[in-house]
């Protein structure tokens, strides 16, 4: 059956060029109203122009569309919160929202001033979680909401210059799995999605022949079913040049020390075991390293828990 979102409304920050525009583009063409939102600043975040959003509306408008420009700066909660009053008074709900405007600021740690630092988190995590909770109790009462964060393989695995990026882009992992728990009453879904992709962000550090694969449209498949009516709820989604993943966090079992042995020298002794991926976890919440932990504990013990 086709993924459509007729009769939804869709937000999308960082709307103006590369993923942002892709995703604002296919999910007008499968019937959604669109908010094109984009600050339309330069990768490092200085200056602003609607000029490009604009022209993200008016492609949509052309191929037989609804959408409207907004220049929310996504870090000032005050401009978020009125991007959505705009919003319901154009459109009336808020159904889906892709948050995915960034900036990028790249030093190696030991140069980059904590100013660049605190930029790329702000734009990033806090404006991700600036976008969600102004649409959040929106979604709450209308009981449906679709929300999709934008992570990065730097967040997942690291890459060398990018601490701040990193960071910022970890914790909208750690961001999903709580709002994941909390939404999932309310029929409110919440994905990731980890894409790669050429856009300006990327232009200057890898090949043409590489960017030449990694075209923008073909993330955007993967974003529409993560924020589609039958989307999973938690999934972190590689996408890029046409190939996708599923990115997890896992744990692995572990071991129990009796008192007498909890020592760093046992730590160091036993390292290979605890690190046995034999009988490692995706637990469905934080309760689950804890269980795992005292159970452990408990059995060595000989205590019945339960």
């Amino acid at each position: 059956m086709a993924i459509r979102f007729d009769d939804r409304v869709a937000i999308v920050t960082g709307a103006g060029n590369g993923l942002g525009r892709q995703h604002a583009l296919a999910l007008a063409a499968r019937g959604a109203k669109v908010v094109v939102n984009d600050l339309g600043g330069a990768r490092d975040g200085s200056g602003a122009s609607s000029e490009a959003a604009e022209k993200v509306v008016e492609e949509i408008k052309a191929a037989g569309g609804q959408a409207i420009a907004n220049g929310a700066n996504v870090a000032d909660y005050a401009q978020v919160e009125a991007m959505v009053a705009q919003t319901k008074e154009a459109f009336g709900r808020v159904h889906v929202r892709i948050n995915n405007a960034g900036i990028l600021r790249d030093k190696s740690f030991v140069k980059m001033p904590i100013e660049d630092f605190e930029a790329v988190v702000k734009v990033h995590l806090m404006g991700s979680t600036n976008c969600t909770k102004a649409c959040w109790e929106t979604m709450r009462e209308q009981n449906y909401g679709r929300i999709v964060m934008t992570t990065s393989s730097t967040g997942l695995y690291g890459n060398f210059g990018q601490a701040n990026y990193g960071a910022a882009k970890l914790g909208l992992v750690g961001l999903m799995n709580t709002l994941y728990l909390e939404g999932a009453k309310y029929n409110i879904r919440v994905n990731t999605i980890s894409p790669v992709a050429a856009t300006r962000m990327t232009e200057d550090i890898m090949p043409q022949q590489i960017l030449d694969l990694l075209v923008p449209e073909a993330v955007t498949p993967a974003v529409l079913y993560l924020a589609s009516e039958d989307a999973p709820s938690k999934v972190i989604l590689s996408a890029g040049a046409g190939s996708y993943a599923r990115a997890r966090i896992y744990e692995t079992g572990g071991i129990n020390l009796a008192a007498e042995d909890r020592t760093p020298e046992n730590i160091a002794a036993h390292f290979e075991a605890i690190s046995d991926e034999a009988g490692q976890k995706d637990y469905a919440d934080g309760s689950g390293q804890g269980n795992n932990l005292l159970g452990k504990a408990a059995k060595a013990l000989g205590i019945k828990l339960g």
